[in-house]
């Protein structure tokens, strides 16, 4: 009787041999982390329009007409290119309606309940510009981490929302989030009804 031979003993002995030199160095796995992001030193230019409002907006922004179906007259979207992100400003007249204008803002606000951590509000009023609203800050993995109204409590109201076309993600955002809330703060504080 004769023997046969194995032909799968030469390959485990190169595998062997290979997985043995393959192991001689150290390798440390490198810990889960973020792209680094060079911010554009804040500088301001003046929007200003036919619409019956003006502010300042980051010169790194556009500020393009909304052409959405439901669009209305001076809704505008301010986009960063640079950062996939878009403030969505919708603009009302107020015939008499102000209180539930105010209402649909912050049932949006707090729609992001469900994902949101928080949800803070911050007030702001100007008495000499005629400009009074809320900041919400929502904290979490929301699909919307800053929205705002204002308004001059008699004939107009403007709601602005922050979206990035990206997937929620708190930790990664948060940087960017916090660089363009000082961007809406800035856009808040310059507001000016005409």
């Amino acid at each position: 009787m004769q023997s046969k031979k194995k032909p799968y003993l030469p390959l485990v002995l190169l595998m062997i041999f290979f997985l043995g030199i393959s192991c001689q160095g150290d390798y440390t796995p490198k810990p889960r982390g973020y792209l680094r992001i060079d911010f554009p030193e804040k500088e301001y230019v003046r929007f200003d329009s036919s619409c019956p409002f003006s502010f300042t907006h980051p010169v790194y922004s556009r500020v393009l007409p909304d052409t959405d179906f439901y669009s209305e007259p001076c809704w505008i979207n301010i986009e960063f290119p640079s950062f996939n992100g878009m403030i969505h400003i919708s603009y009302k007249k107020v015939y008499g309606n102000l209180y539930q204008y105010m209402e649909d803002s912050r049932t949006l606000a707090y729609k992001h309940t469900i994902r949101a951590d928080a949800i803070r509000e911050t007030v702001y009023s100007d008495p000499d510009a005629d400009v009074h609203g809320i900041l919400y800050e929502i904290k979490g993995d929301a699909a919307s981490s800053l929205q705002f109204y204002l308004t001059d409590s008699n004939n107009h109201f403007l709601r602005g929302s922050l979206y990035f076309n990206v997937e929620p993600d708190k930790d990664s955002l948060a940087p960017v989030i916090a660089y363009f809330k000082e961007d809406i703060i800035q856009m808040i504080e310059s507001f000016e009804w005409k």
